[in-house]
């Protein structure tokens, strides 16, 4: 049993994958989360602005609803 994992770790090489790139992969992150969040806001405002063309504005869906006497 010559091997030991009781060693200096200063004298090992790479002890995980991609060493160095820790501060890229954070910002990488954050670009891509805060992107995501952009991308979801503008589809969400676009389904937003298609309901209201299709269904009309809250007035409009009350006074439906309070004309169909099978609506409750």
């Amino acid at each position: 049993m010559g091997n030991s994992w009781a060693v200096d770790l200063a004298n090992v090489t790479a002890v995980y994958p991609w060493q160095g790139t820790e501060v890229i992969m954070v910002v990488l992150g954050l670009v891509l989360w805060i992107g995501w969040h952009i991308v979801q806001f503008r589809q969400e405002n676009e389904d937003y602005a298609d309901d209201l063309a299709r269904y009309g504005d809250k007035n409009t869906i009350m006074t439906a609803l309070d004309e169909d006497p099978h609506s409750y």
